[in-house]
């Protein structure tokens, strides 16, 4: 199978499959007739992994260390554990500060609204920002 066909079979995009390619999740063979790569089944079965990890929020790196250790025969579902748990915790604190963040702009779009509009005066680019203390 060529690039545009594995990325057909997996809905993706040949740039991708060039993409885990290039970083070697992928190891297609060359055609000798032609030097086209040639991907196989187990290309695709990895390729596949790589997307399904990615939608899970697994780094790249993630995947190229699941993967080295698959290829070496030990089972990496004890390491993919502590990675998801590692990502929760991470996505966690990411989602704590958006909503922090979230009602610090709303309290300051609501006192913003009935401030007046003041020029710069060469000590304050925008009051509205720099008076802000809250």
């Amino acid at each position: 199978m060529r690039v545009n066909q594995l990325a057909k079979a997996l809905d993706t995009t040949a740039d991708t499959v060039r993409y885990y390619t290039r970083i070697g999740l992928l190891r297609p063979v060359k055609d000798k007739t032609n030097g086209y790569k040639v991907y196989r089944d187990t290309d695709e079965q990895r390729l596949r992994f790589a997307l399904r990890a990615r939608q899970l929020g697994f780094s790249v790196n993630d995947i190229l260390e699941i993967a080295s250790m698959a290829d070496q025969g030990r089972s990496p579902c004890a390491h993919v554990r502590t990675l998801i748990q590692q990502r929760l915790s991470e996505i966690d604190k990411g989602f704590r500060e958006a909503q922090q963040l979230y009602l610090r702009m709303h309290k300051a779009a609501a006192v913003w609204e009935k401030m007046p509009d003041k020029p710069p005066t060469g000590k304050m680019i925008c009051e509205l920002i720099e008076a802000w203390d809250q």
